[in-house]
């Protein structure tokens, strides 16, 4: 690809370079003879740093924010925006190709892009899905990220891939992070969806004020805003916002799409979706109020983008089960046990409050937190684990490079003294996984909180292979054998 040819976007910006460009890239690791390099400042590492290397390498062309005094230099006011703008021009802007949703908020982005991509191939379109749990491309599962919203290259390079294999619609969860980062840069959104915001990722954006402020990147330009009114944070979403929105709750009738009558046990949630004087009956596998949230906000995304309001209704009854969000796991067993990914303290406290109120004789819950990430949630996540079941398992999560006794300490601060009582601690999550089957009894109900759709486990800078629906029914096949 000729470098007059990739920078069109940006006028003037390469009247005297010439030559071919084989990639783009950021990272001085990746970089090869021809490539691009882009210099991003991080929040460890200044890819600035770096430049001089890269033209030994044989860079085509070095994209800066400050001027380095090297020949093939592009000076940029943003250099993350503009490593996005660079990979979507090289891979074609495959994004024109496409209708892309983008779901951010704290909690439920999986699941509401799951139930989304559910309503769109129900009514016939090719679906394209980004997010935490898999990747897919019209139903085929494509290569994993280990991030939520993939680096700019990559997400390109998926847009890519849809559009070429035919896909109508790209459903994509939109990190806090990748929103900071400008990893989207460039993208027109034909819907932006705003689930909620909670304490989380604080490690990374120092406080809630900050978090608050890189979720709102994602609605100033989107085409429509589908906005939480349940939310206090529903307004800020939409400041700046020229275009189209609309709302939904289950609390407020002034929402443009509200649920009615709702009822929930533990085979699932239903209720009446009411909406421009139509009204529909829904019946969803995942218990919960926040499992309502997450289909109205679905439906209204849907509905706004020209599917027909019961049909999506219907697509919404008939959708699967989200792998790892409140997921049940079969076992012959007289008590149930459940898999979530809530490693939050709102997701944690969402999700026993709604196994609490399905009448369990006791709710045992097992959690940890993962290392290396925010540590205030901690202690908050040690309260609510003890307030709201009867006995609690605090193990480890993902402790990463830090020491898992240490992550455990901190979440034993905030369990109240005369809660302590409660508590029972193993530091390796399979042993403490068997201790809570063992002590389950008929009519209880087991939540393992935390990993969710993960089937390993992080330690160090390494992966093991830790899947909670095997170590449970290796564990009961143990138990079973010994009996």
């Amino acid at each position: 690809m000729q470098i007059q040819t990739l920078f069109d976007w940006y006028e003037g910006a390469l009247p005297k370079i010439k030559g071919d460009i084989t990639g783009i890239t950021d990272d001085i690791n990746r970089m090869k003879s021809g490539y691009g390099f882009v210099c991003v400042t991080g929040r460890r590492v200044d890819g600035h740093s770096f430049a001089a290397e890269a033209l030994e390498k044989g860079a085509a062309f070095i994209v800066t924010q400050r001027d380095l005094l090297l020949e093939k230099q592009i000076l940029v006011r943003d250099s993350r925006a503009a490593l996005a703008l660079i990979c979507a021009v090289w891979h074609g802007y495959p994004a024109k190709r496409l209708k892309i949703i983008g779901i951010t908020g704290t909690n439920g982005k999986t699941s509401t892009a799951f139930l989304l991509r559910d309503i769109l191939e129900s009514a016939g379109e090719k679906v394209g899905l980004i997010g935490t749990v898999r990747t897919e491309i019209s139903g085929e599962e494509a290569e994993e990220s280990s991030l939520t919203t993939p680096d700019s290259f990559t997400l390109q390079s998926l847009l890519k891939k849809m559009a070429d294999k035919g896909c109508t619609y790209c459903v994509m969860e939109v990190s806090s992070q990748a929103l900071e980062q400008r990893r989207t840069a460039g993208l027109a959104f034909a819907a932006a969806v705003f689930t909620n915001l909670t304490q989380d990722h604080l490690d990374y954006h120092g406080s809630m004020r900050e978090y608050k402020a890189a979720k709102r990147c994602l609605f100033p330009s989107a085409a429509l805003c589908v906005l939480n009114l349940d939310d206090p944070n529903n307004a800020y979403m939409s400041i700046g916002s020229l275009r189209r929105t609309v709302s939904y709750s289950l609390n407020w009738d002034e929402a443009d799409y509200t649920a009615k009558n709702l009822e929930q046990n533990l085979d699932g949630v239903r209720f009446n979706a009411v909406a421009m004087g139509k009204i529909a009956r829904l019946k969803l596998q995942t218990p919960g109020r926040f499992s309502a949230h997450n289909a109205l906000a679905a439906l209204a995304t849907a509905t706004e983008l020209g599917i027909d309001f019961n049909a999506a209704a219907n697509a919404l009854s008939a959708s699967r089960g989200i792998p790892g969000r409140l997921e049940r796991v079969e076992t012959d067993t007289p008590y149930c046990v459940y898999i979530d990914y809530a490693h939050t303290p709102d997701a944690l406290e969402n999700v026993l409050t709604t196994l609490r109120e399905c009448h369990p004789n006791r709710l045992i819950v097992l959690l940890g937190c993962g290392g290396d990430r925010d540590r205030a949630k901690r202690p908050v996540m040690g309260k609510i684990a003890v307030e709201l079941a009867d006995a609690v398992f605090i193990t480890s999560d993902n402790p990463r490079t830090e020491d898992p006794d240490t992550i455990i300490a901190e979440i034993l601060e905030g369990v109240p003294s005369k809660l302590r009582k409660q508590v029972r601690v193993e530091r390796d999550r399979v042993t403490a996984i068997g201790m809570a089957l063992t002590e389950a009894d008929e009519g209880d109900i087991i939540l393992l909180a935390g990993k969710g759709h993960e089937d390993y486990q992080i330690l160090g800078t390494g992966k093991i292979s830790l899947d909670e629906r095997k170590v449970v029914h290796e564990v009961l096949a143990k138990a079973a054998g010994a009996e």
